[in-house]
């Protein structure tokens, strides 16, 4: 068993001779020490707090940007499944519903086409694959070799064009 100490009151002695004052001296000596202390683990407490608020942040913000590109990979993946449905789908009807119905779906889920007959070339948007002459302006896209895609602001794959020279 543990022992039992003994608690000493500040009006019994503890066996040293000492006034009054002195004692009073200490006693305010530990009061400052305490506060200073609690002021050390408040100070630690709202820093700590402050961290937890901007790590909760930092997360929600992470799983935001997973919400709106997650699918990603799997969007890149059906790309040229589309491009064979548009290839395919110029002969048969059949295939231009499927292709349209395949498109809207990939539209609600933040796909958009990128424009690029007739815009000025952009190599944020576009590729150059190959540059000619032309009656347009220089610059301006003349032909879509393979078309881009944006997800949501994002490329996805950019435009594969024909620029005039």
């Amino acid at each position: 068993m543990a022992k039992k100490q003994k608690i000493k009151y500040i009006s019994e002695g503890s066996g040293e001779e000492g006034s009054k004052e002195e004692k009073t001296k200490e006693l305010r000596q530990k009061l400052r020490e305490c506060q200073k202390e609690k002021e050390e683990h408040l100070i630690q407490k709202q820093r700590a707090m402050a961290d937890l608020i901007n790590y909760r942040k930092r997360q929600e913000q992470v799983l935001e940007e997973f919400r709106k590109y997650g699918q990603r990979e799997l969007l890149n993946d059906l790309l040229p499944v589309i491009d064979a449905l548009s290839a395919g789908s110029e002969n048969d009807s059949g295939l231009t519903k499927i292709k349209e119905q395949l498109k809207e779906i990939l539209v609600k889920n933040g796909l958009k086409e990128i424009a690029a007959l007739g815009e000025k070339f952009n190599p944020e948007f576009h590729e150059a694959v190959d540059v000619a002459k032309a009656k347009d302006q220089s610059g301006t896209i003349i032909g879509e070799i393979q078309k881009g895609y944006l997800l949501r602001d994002k490329v996805l794959r950019p435009s594969k064009v024909r620029v005039a020279k």
